[in-house]
């Protein structure tokens, strides 16, 4: 009597689905060129608002982004649901390259 497997010749037999399941199998990612560009008014642990146009969204950072910190201020491509209704959650998929840099100086005569 075969009980584990592909097929087990029982019904009440519980298969146990892969851990890993859920896992994307290529690290290939899209390119998403219909992003829209919003900026950062606000980071509160892990949810963003991000202006739109003239649209104020709350969006997430997407897995692909790691690490990266996304802080205020920062231009950003977004996609998903980006009407601004209430419980909707946009993705932040892309950091454009910051273009300023706000600093705190140690000294006052730091040259820097």
């Amino acid at each position: 009597m075969r009980r584990y497997g592909k097929n087990p010749d029982e019904d009440d037999v519980r298969v146990r689905p892969n851990r890993k399941g859920n896992r994307p199998r290529t690290n290939i990612r899209p390119k998403h060129e219909d992003a829209a560009e919003g900026f950062v008014l606000t980071v509160d642990r892990g949810r963003l608002t991000v202006l739109v146009e003239d649209r104020t969204i709350h969006a997430m950072k997407a897995r692909e982004l790691g690490r990266k910190g996304v802080v205020v201020g920062d231009r950003v491509a977004v996609v998903g649901d980006l009407s601004g209704a209430k419980d909707t959650l946009a993705r932040i998929v892309r950091v454009e390259e910051r273009t300023s840099v706000l600093r705190r100086t140690a000294d006052d005569d730091d040259p820097f």
